[in-house]
């Protein structure tokens, strides 16, 4: 009997470029790729801990590589991303919030959470996509947004605002692409245990409202997001485009 073939998770051959890398869900995704086989370059903007997190990966026999990169940066971050042959895999993991009631927002927060959230997010998915068509060559492009990408959140106007931005042009960059074979998805958590995260689960009132949205009764780990990771930047989901990945214990369900 002849069993059906099972796509691998590995990632041998691959060259991935992680945004955010210098912490967090970034670093998170970095060192899942990187342990299943990818070359990653970690990008972020402090060169300092990228080159501690590069020492890390090659002590333990994986390929990567230092970037030193500000995302909101649209010029200098298309010349980056130029200057290097194309990456197969993206994960854009760089993000900012700063959240306050809608009546309060300042033109100033506005803006700097814009143009990382979503203009960053969206000059940086059409640089990579652009060296993949170039190449003539598939690839997979990730961006982290958010469960917030999809519903409303209290003092989140801004921060939904642009989550919801970038779930709208991954549909639309799936829908042009798709036909040369490069993907693009969204990979939308909960709240995750994260040195920023823990600012929020440590209000009471706001770690309550959080505990009673996740049907699953937890806040999320680093490991729920990267196995994602893997997964969309993996030959496993090679008929994935155009959707987002929720990793959210059932906050979305209702």
């Amino acid at each position: 009997m002849e069993l059906p073939p099972t796509p691998s998770f590995r990632l041998d051959g691959k060259r991935a470029l992680v945004a955010g890398a210098s912490s967090g869900i970034g670093l998170a995704c970095a060192t899942a790729l990187a342990s299943h086989g990818a070359e990653v370059t970690v990008a972020a903007r402090s060169r300092g801990k990228l080159e501690e997190i590069v020492a890390a990966f090659r002590d333990k026999g994986w390929a990567a590589n230092p970037l030193e990169l500000d995302v909101a940066d649209v010029t200098a971050t298309e010349a980056a991303v130029d200057a290097n042959r194309p990456f197969d895999i993206l994960i854009n993991s760089a993000g900012l919030a700063k959240h306050a009631p809608a009546l309060d927002t300042t033109e100033a927060d506005f803006a700097s959470v814009n143009d990382l959230n979503f203009k960053g997010a969206y000059f940086l998915t059409r640089a990579v996509a652009r060296g993949l068509i170039g190449a003539k060559k598939p690839g997979s492009l990730i961006n982290i947004t958010s469960q917030m990408g999809q519903v409303g959140g209290v003092d989140r106007a801004v921060y939904c605002g642009t989550k919801h931005a970038v779930e709208g042009f991954t549909k639309a960059m799936a829908i042009e692409w798709g036909p040369l074979g490069i993907r693009v998805n969204t990979i939308a958590p909960t709240f995750i245990r994260t040195p920023l995260g823990e600012q929020t689960l440590a209000i009471p009132e706001r770690r309550a409202w959080i505990e009673d949205k996740i049907k699953l009764g937890r806040v999320g780990e680093l490991s729920d997001v990267t196995g994602a990771a893997v997964y969309l930047a993996s030959d496993v989901s090679s008929l994935v485009t155009g959707t987002s990945l929720l990793v959210d214990g059932g906050w979305t369900a209702d």
